[in-house]
């Protein structure tokens, strides 16, 4: 599995860099022929100059693509971008417009690859190639840059920039939706897709502070599946993973976009419901408690479900969140401890409907 990770990550690679290669290169190919042609090279060296530009971005994707380790043998191509580079900026005398865009590319490209590291990789690769062409064609230097060559010169100033921009603007919207993937999965419970118990006492927090200066209404839930470890010892832990599962999207059915349901632990969930009275919840959970009771499995018809659920409204008299959920988990505890399958109110709830008047 690792290695396939691996070989992922390394083919993903391998194409990011495929495009600006092969831009780069064909386009600076085309680009370096005012500044070649003067030098009046055999007609092998014309034919090595087409192939580095035209043949061997194909060649260097091909070889990473089927390599075992791709991103290991992109790295290797990397390398040889190098000494090509170093290799043309001498046999084309260091012509100073030419051999500055060759070297400004080729670091450009070992920095993004690999940082200082790489960069320093690059620099040696590229005295490689100098070291080569000085051994094929002698030292040479021609100090100036015609019109014609410095026209020559100005696609590839425009054009590579623009390239490499692109790519790396899809990779930073790539890495974007990858980080907002990875934000939504650390905070929703890999089971029922419902938020995950930190991430739900993360929100009851912010609900609280928000329902106290607002002076608003809201009620916290806690459902409890009742006698769920005897559907797991019965049926099987993959039925009661299937019915955590069905319940999580009866909850969500009957639940507004605004309400914030999550998975509490095992069969325990909770749900915070702001802008709703403690009456208009209990009616919300009478639904939810009544359509479970209804509920069927298919493959095992005689399972049924129950609910335990205990409700809490926020109370002025509340100094944090976890006086809020304490009420809410004493109510479920009296549900399922007089004959479950119930909704049960918070003592301060009732406190406070003795104390209001009579209409």
């Amino acid at each position: 599995m690792n290695m396939d990770n691996q070989q992922g990550r390394g083919l993903s690679f391998s194409q990011r860099i495929y495009v600006p290669r092969t831009f780069g290169l064909g386009i600076g190919c085309v680009c370096m022929m005012p500044t070649f042609y003067p030098l009046d090279m055999p007609a092998w060296v014309w034919m090595l100059f087409l192939a580095s530009g035209f043949a061997w971005p194909h060649l260097a994707y091909l070889r990473s693509s089927r390599s075992r380790y791709p991103y290991r043998a992109e790295r290797r191509n990397i390398l040889f971008d190098s000494v090509l580079g170093g290799f043309w900026a001498a046999t084309l005398q260091f012509n100073p417009l030419p051999a500055v865009i060759i070297v400004s590319m080729m670091t450009m490209n070992n920095v993004a690859v690999g940082g200082v590291k790489m960069l320093l990789r690059g620099l040696a690769a590229q005295g490689l190639g100098v070291v080569v062409s000085w051994l094929v064609f002698g030292f040479a230097f021609t100090p100036y840059t015609t019109p014609i060559q410095i026209y020559g010169c100005l696609p590839i100033l425009v054009i590579y920039p623009f390239v490499v921009g692109m790519v790396s603007y899809r990779m930073a919207a790539t890495l974007a939706a990858h980080k907002r993937t990875l934000s939504t999965l650390s905070r929703t419970d890999s089971l029922t897709g419902l938020l995950n118990h930190g991430s739900w006492k993360d929100l009851l927090q912010l609900s609280f502070h928000a329902c106290k200066q607002t002076q608003g209404d809201a009620t916290l839930a806690l459902i409890d599946i009742d006698h769920f470890k005897r559907i797991n010892d019965t049926y099987g832990h993959i039925v009661g993973d299937s019915v955590l599962r069905q319940f999580s999207l009866v909850l969500k059915e009957n639940l507004r976009a605004d309400d914030l349901a999550g998975r509490y632990g095992g069969d325990e969930f909770c749900v915070i419901l702001p802008n709703r009275s403690l009456v208009q919840t209990q009616e919300i959970m009478e639904r939810l408690r009544s359509l479970c009771c209804d509920f069927r499995y298919l493959d095992e018809p005689e399972l049924r479900l129950s609910l335990s659920i205990g409700l809490a409204s926020c109370q002025p008299a509340f100094d944090d969140a976890s006086m809020w959920l304490n009420e809410a988990d004493k109510a479920l505890y009296i549900a399922k401890n007089t004959g479950r399958n119930k909704i049960s109110v918070g003592c301060a709830d009732l406190l406070t409907e003795a104390v209001l008047p009579k209409a």
